[in-house]
């Protein structure tokens, strides 16, 4: 009995000895952590602007703006990346389109920040799409919405839509910051604000909590993606995601079976979904005979090499 007690004792005591040394290792280890782990908040620039219009940020209340929206950007890692992976496959899909209709370079940006660029993307109000458009508002503008057929969902149309609304509120306000502030909170409520605050600068007038970190929040998109690097985002040309090559189908009839479609052209039902997403079920019903134009990704373009794709902004990434 003494015999087992005295071996327990000294079991006992090496584990307690065992736990100290544990413990000691672990405070050195986390007082070593401490030491090197710092954070430092990131430094603001001297100035920017946003369609022309320059943000001054010397202007106390313009700068908390700012710096409240790129402490969020800085520390959002997940999704930063995600934007910078996908811009590289929609920016050379939006920005000829913009620059078609005369709509700004900088409105990509409202774009990213509208739908995190996710072409799948839906909101609560039923809002759908790269640029979010609502039902009613994609069918005043001429597009097909059903249970079969969504254009909001079809990149370059929706673009299209989303320039002829910022057009819209620019002639009447003359300013593209209330344009993109009007895709927020509405044009009648952008135009009433102009007349009570008796200015058209947004950078001197006051709106609600969500339409000024709206607006800010897409300013800090375009001075992140302008140089993501120097907000401490690393990613390689392998990282990227990068547009499909497709072919063209004009399709101005029925398709009964869009499975039966996909497989006649050598690809399946799940690839003809993805590269045109606005078609919503598992056919196409066509009565008026209109052309659509549906994608059909290329072979080559299945078994992609990453480290072939095409850059849209060398410094993206840190082996151009």
């Amino acid at each position: 009995m003494n015999r087992l007690y005295k071996i327990g004792g000294l079991a006992a005591a090496a584990f307690l000895s065992l736990c100290e040394c544990a413990a000691d290792n672990t405070i050195q280890t986390r007082a070593a952590l401490d030491h090197e782990t710092h954070y430092q908040a990131p430094t603001l620039p001297d100035g920017i602007s946003f369609c022309g219009e320059k943000v001054d940020l010397s202007n106390y209340y313009l700068r908390e703006r700012f710096d409240r929206e790129l402490l969020s950007f800085s520390y959002w890692h997940s999704q930063v990346f995600l934007f910078i992976k996908r811009a590289n496959k929609f920016f050379p899909i939006i920005e000829p389109i913009l620059k078609a209709n005369g709509v700004p370079d900088d409105f990509k940006y409202l774009a990213l920040i509208e739908s995190n660029l996710d072409q799948r993307a839906q909101s609560p109000a039923k809002a759908v799409g790269i640029w979010q458009i609502l039902p009613g508002t994609g069918k005043d503008a001429g597009l097909v919405i059903n249970d079969d057929v969504d254009e909001r969902y079809n990149v370059e149309k929706a673009t299209k839509v989303a320039c002829s609304m910022l057009k819209h509120t620019h002639d009447a306000a003359g300013s593209w910051t209330l344009a993109a502030a009007a895709y927020n909170t509405g044009h009648a409520r952008v135009m009433r604000q102009i007349e009570t605050q008796q200015t058209n600068n947004y950078f001197d007038m006051l709106f609600s909590e969500e339409t000024n970190r709206y607006v800010f929040r897409i300013i800090l998109a375009k001075y992140l993606m302008e140089d993501p690097q120097r907000m401490g985002f690393y990613l390689t040309r392998e990282d990227m995601y990068y547009p499909v090559e497709s072919d063209i189908v004009k399709v101005d009839s029925t398709i009964e079976n869009l499975t039966n479609f996909a497989k006649e052209r050598g690809i399946n039902y799940q690839l003809l979904k993805d590269a045109n997403p606005w078609l919503r079920s598992n056919k196409l019903p066509n009565k008026e005979g209109r052309e659509y134009l549906i994608k059909i990704p290329k072979k080559e373009a299945l078994e992609f090499n990453p480290k072939k794709g095409r850059l849209h902004q060398s410094n993206w990434v840190t082996n151009p």
